[in-house]
């Protein structure tokens, strides 16, 4: 047994663009119900008016305890019991550790892993703890939890300490949160996307994006949010899939820049 997405409820934070719209779409498609969890209000209004009844906009802070439980605790109310949490949040600053300017502002540092690690670990916590209070499946499990990590986790780039750093925290974090969820029957996996078409590359020129494609073995083009939802899907469904990151990125390896 595993997460069966047909009458499931489940979360996506960062749902108002991106990886995480693609993945609230695609499990409203499959027949689960989503609560759209990201701090762009009027994104997630409009992305719940698109899906109709199978979304909830409940717009919080990943980085803030009380408006994140406040979030999922509407959505328990509104959905039903949680099954699957899916954490499609991020953001990217770009500096260099030592630059022209000096060296690089610890501010942006500080509010990267706030981001991209902190609200992870505390979407996690919040989910497990309500996860926990599920009936067990036949398998004995009560929920699954599919994390966002990137390549970036190994082959950091050159100004990307910070994002680096985030999502390598990310992958080190599955494992022994799988171990210790185990015992309430709750997986925990990461996926470790490459380079995809998301708003973070949308502002770059299009012959830029072109050669950024072109940088992948197989297949030579940016990867397409649709297929990171369908892994989600894949993770959600597969009852062994577990305390593993899953890199998807065309065997990508990022050069230095």
């Amino acid at each position: 047994m595993a997460v069966e997405l047909s009458e499931t409820a489940a979360v996506v934070t960062g749902a108002g663009s991106g990886l995480g719209m693609a993945t609230a779409r695609t499990l409203v498609d499959r027949g689960a119900s989503v609560a759209l969890v990201d701090v762009n209000a009027d994104a997630v209004a409009a992305l719940a008016d698109e899906l109709g009844e199978g979304a909830l906009a409940t717009p919080a802070d990943v980085t803030d305890e009380g408006s994140l439980s406040a979030a999922l605790s509407s959505a328990r109310e509104r959905l039903g019991p949680l099954r699957l949490l899916v954490c499609c949040h991020g953001i990217l600053r770009g500096a260099k550790v030592l630059g022209k300017r000096g060296p690089a502002p610890l501010a942006d540092f500080e509010a990267t892993v706030a981001v991209n690690l902190v609200g992870t670990f505390n979407a996690l916590r919040l989910a497990a703890a309500e996860m926990g209070e599920n009936e067990p499946d036949a398998d004995g499990e009560r929920g699954a939890v599919v994390l966002t990590a990137s390549i970036a986790a190994y082959e950091g780039q050159v100004g990307q300490t910070a994002y680096a750093a985030s999502k390598g925290g990310i992958v080190g974090l599955v494992l022994p949160a799988a171990r210790d969820l185990a015992g309430f029957g709750i997986r925990v996996v990461a996926i470790a996307p490459g380079t995809f078409d998301t708003p973070m590359l949308a502002g770059l020129p299009e012959d830029v994006r072109e050669a950024l494609g072109k940088q992948i073995p197989f297949p030579p083009r940016l990867g397409r949010p649709e297929e990171f939802a369908d892994l989600v899907c894949h993770a959600a469904g597969n009852p062994v899939l577990n305390g593993t990151t899953v890199r998807l990125d065309g065997a990508l390896r990022l050069p230095p820049q």
